[in-house]
Order: structure tokens, then C-alpha cells, then sequence
């Protein structure tokens, strides 16, 4: 048996799989995320450890013969958080998370630093790790002067698991203090931080043998067998592995918390002037290229806490079918933006609202805005050339046919759905887990999974879309004043 853990921002998620790759069960356990200033965003750390507690505690009660044949465990979590630790391991402060943009001065201060993005091949985001410790240097130096040792979210999960201090290269490429190309932390952009190589976790590949399961644990769990923990990946580059993305290809689109347009690639390619994101894939030897959109279901989320609704009332009230744009046009810039923007101070909008404007309006304008910011980021990675071939759409999103429509017609390009949309990243963990156990060739277990629908694009209508989305682009540049007024 093979245990995937997928910590994101809204939860944990723990697939079980067994040596075929089979799904045999899988479990949940929601995250509280805090926000204690407009454009925070905090959790703590030990609210992990209590989810993943309870997610194979659930896992074990309900097929206690499987879960006592784990024989190793991968793992996968949002990406970019400061967990800060002492001398003694002890947590100092809620973990900063990858949507907090209050360093956004600090992250505008090392971009201006050549050498960042020329090491790390990525801008520095207000949302990476590395701006996150100098805002931490500049506004608590007393917890600044204590810190040890600097974990991303995943990892400090594994260090309660095995006892060890390791992160894996995909994770850590969106800190910006690693070396993407070379695959190292790099002591340049470490010292121009004020930063150190002591303060950093080693480095594995996620496919690779990462720690190993302590003995009280396996204790708890039923397990006789010492129990691997592979080295993991980065919520995407496990949704990557998941659904077999490891080589130039395939594209797939993300729709959970942010928005993830995502392509592989079998050499370093970095494409700042874009602001694309270039990072280490989970297995050797190959990179990712990522269009990002900071706000996707968080905008639906957003939505239905406005309306007194829940999501699921939202969705259902959607039409049955596309009959054309909204004339509402909303920017979904809740958190910021990111591709191919890198403007962590624009803030959302609806244009054109009048007398007439209702609900549905505003949910089918929310709905086409997402599908424009994930437009703008396919129009990013296609300075790259992205594939023509099969595009895959996973995470929540997906779930909504009306979204998915939507999406394809703006796209233009038919959209593939996997038979199990929202497990694609703790699949991935678990995939990576069964390489690290067995040395299997990952390129033998990390295959396409079979789509069970295809949403083609309303052709007929596409134009109409087209011609908003010309009007959507121009709205960015009409609203940055007003952002800027906002903030001072």
C-alpha cells in the first residue's frame, strides 16, 4: 500500500493506494486559515499535524488490513509558506501562507536584484518564501534572530512523521533561494537575503527515499514494516505526476483555491518577462512552466459568502448552457495577481453593473472572469509554445459544467476530465511514494489517465467571448490607479 498526503490550503487529503496503483480509499480533514490584516493570510502549523492525525486515523478504521500494509508515504502541499522553527524544533509563529502578499515591498526590493531571477529563474513573488523571512527581519527581529530552520508547509509534516529536516526540489523552487537550473540551494540569493545554508532543509528528489516513518507512529498505525516517506513534491508538480505530466505534452489546468495553467518540460526554460513561473519537477532531469492565477474557486467562495448562499446553491443555480458573455465583466484579483501581471496590489472589480444587474449576473460574470485570468496565463506559457495536444482540467472547478464550458470556449480548445478530477496531487504523492519504495522508473508508473468526458468549445458563440476578452485585458490598466489610490 502507497499513502498520498496532499496538504492544501482548505485541507489535507490522504489517498490510499494499493501495488496496482488502484484507489482503495481516501479521507479529508478541513484547515482553518486565518486573516488577521487585509492581505494576510496565517495558518498553524499544528492544525497539519491534527488533519493528518484524523485523515489516517479515518483511513485505518476503515481498512485497517490495507493501511497496516503501508509501505511507504508521499507527500504534497501548497507551496511558498514560512514555517519557522527554532533550535529545538518548536514552531515560532503561524506559518505564512503562499496568498499573503503583505511582503510585497521586501519581494519588490530583491527583484530588483539581478541575481535572483538570473538563480532562481522565477520573479520574486510577494507570496515565495524568501521575501516572506525579510518582512519577518524587519517587522519581528525577535523572532527573526530564533530561527533555525525554515520548512515549507509538506515538510514540516514530515518532520513530525520522520524526525528529519529534507524538502524537495520542486517545493523549494518557489522559494526563491533555490538554484532551479542546477537543482541547489544557492548561497547567493541565501547571503543577499540574509539568510544562511545552515536555515535550510537538505534536498532530495521527490521520487527518492526521504526519511522514514518514527517508530511511535508506526506503532500507532498497526504497521510491523518500516515504512518509507518519499521525498514529495509541490501541490502542482504532484497534480503533475498524478496525471502523468512528466515530459514535454500534455497541458493541464488547475482550478482549486488559485488557478494553474501547467506545462512540462524535459529542459530548464524561464520566461520572467511573462511572469511564468519555471520550477523543478518532482523527478529527475525535468521542469515545470506554470501560468498562475492567484484567485479560482476562492472567487466562487468569495461569491456565496456575499450572497448567503453556499457554493453548491451557487452552482446549481447556474444556466444549463452558454448563450454568450455577460456583460458584466469582473477581475478576479482578490489576493492580487500574478501571470502575467506580478501586481500583488490590484484588487478585484465589477464593470458595468446598472439597475438591471442581478445575482445571476454577478455569478456568471465571477465564473467568466476566472476563465479570462486563466486565458491571460495559457497567452503567457504560449511565449513558450504550449502544446496542442490533450488538455486536462482537474480540482474543484471542474466539477461545474457550466465552468467547464465556459472555460472551453474562451480557451478554444476542447477540455479533457479525468475520472477522478479533484484527487490528482495525493495521487501524484502516492505515485511518488511507490517510486521511492520499489526504484520503479517513474516514467512506467506516472501515466495519462483516461478522460471520462470532453467539453468542446461552443464555436458558435466563441467570437462573442473573444471580443470580451479584448475588453477584459483592458480593464487591468484601467483599474491599477484605483489600486494605487486604495493602498495610500
Amino acid at each position: 500500500m502507497f499513502l498520498g498526503l496532499d496538504l492544501g490550503t482548505s485541507g489535507l487529503r490522504g489517498i490510499l493506494l494499493d501495488d496496482e496503483h488502484k484507489l482503495i480509499a481516501e479521507s479529508e480533514a478541513d484547515i482553518k486559515t486565518s486573516y488577521p490584516h487585509a492581505g494576510w493570510s496565517e495558518q498553524n502549523p499544528d492544525d497539519w499535524i491534527a488533519a493528518c492525525v484524523q485523515v489516517t486515523e479515518n483511513l485505518q478504521l476503515s481498512h485497517p488490513k490495507q493501511f497496516a500494509a503501508l509501505k511507504a508515504i508521499g507527500l504534497s502541499g501548497q507551496m511558498h509558506g514560512a514555517t519557522l522553527l527554532d533550535a529545538d524544533g518548536m514552531v515560532l509563529r503561524p506559518c505564512i501562507l503562499w496568498n499573503d502578499t503583505r511582503s510585497h515591498r521586501e519581494a519588490a526590493h530583491l527583484d530588483q536584484i539581478p541575481e535572483f531571477r538570473a538563480i532562481s529563474g522565477n520573479i520574486v513573488f510577494p507570496g515565495f518564501t524568501a521575501p516572506k523571512l525579510e518582512w519577518i527581519r524587519a517587522n519581528e527581529p525577535a523572532v527573526f534572530a530564533r530561527v533555525e530552520k525554515v520548512l515549507l508547509p509538506k515538510d514540516y509534516l514530515r518532520l513530525w512523521l520522520t524526525g528529519d529536516y529534507i524538502s524537495d526540489f520542486s517545493d523549494s523552487s518557489g522559494t526563491s533561494w533555490l538554484n532551479v537550473r542546477a537543482r541547489e540551494w544557492s548561497d547567493t540569493c541565501l547571503e543577499l537575503s540574509h539568510m544562511a545554508l545552515e536555515q535550510m532543509p537538505a534536498l532530495a528528489e521527490g521520487n527518492a527515499a526521504a526519511g522514514v516513518l518514527r517508530q511511535d507512529i508506526m506503532r500507532r498505525w498497526n504497521i510491523q514494516k518500516p515504512v518509507i516517506v518519499a521525498g514529495g513534491a509541490a501541490d502542482n508538480a504532484a497534480m503533475a505526476c498524478g496525471m502523468g505530466l512528466v515530459g514535454d505534452g500534455t497541458v493541464v489546468l488547475s482550478i482549486g483555491t488559485s488557478g494553474v495553467v501547467l506545462r512540462a518540460m524535459n529542459s530548464y526554460q524561464s520566461n520572467t518577462d511573462r511572469a511564468v513561473h519555471c520550477f523543478c519537477h518532482a523527478v529527475p532531469e525535468r521542469w515545470l512552466q506554470l501560468g498562475v492565477t492567484l484567485s479560482a474557486t476562492n472567487c466562487i467562495n468569495w461569491l456565496a459568502k456575499s450572497l448567503n448562499e453556499s457554493v453548491a446553491e451557487l452552482v446549481a443555480s447556474l444556466p444549463t448552457e452558454l448563450s454568450g458573455p455577460n456583460p458584466i465583466i469582473f477581475l478576479p484579483y482578490l489576493s492580487g495577481e500574478r501571470t502575467p501581471h506580478n501586481d500583488s496590489g490590484i484588487r478585484s472589480a465589477f464593470i458595468g453593473i446598472d439597475s438591471a444587474t442581478d445575482a445571476e449576473d454577478l455569478k456568471q460574470a465571477v465564473m467568466e472572469g476566472v476563465a479570462f485570468a486563466l486565458r491571460e496565463c495559457m497567452d503567457a506559457l504560449e511565449d513558450g509554445v504550449v502544446s496542442t495536444e490533450d488538455w486536462f482540467v482537474v480540482g474543484g472547478g471542474s466539477l461545474s459544467p457550466f465552468w467547464l464550458e465556459t472555460l472551453a470556449t474562451i480557451l478554444k480548445h476542447p477540455l479533457a476530465v479525468p475520472t477522478d478530477p479533484q484527487l490528482g496531487a495525493g495521487i501524484g504523492a502516492a505515485r511518488l511514494a511507490s517510486c521511492a519504495a520499489t526504484n520503479q522508473d517513474y516514467r512506467e508508473i506516472m501515466t495519462v489517465p483516461k478522460a471520462t468526458r470532453v467539453i468542446e468549445p461552443r464555436t458558435d458563440i466563441s467570437d462573442r467571448y473573444e471580443e470580451q476578452y479584448k475588453l477584459y485585458k483592458n480593464c487591468y490598466q484601467a483599474l491599477k490607479p484605483v489600486s494605487l489610490l486604495r493602498r495610500l
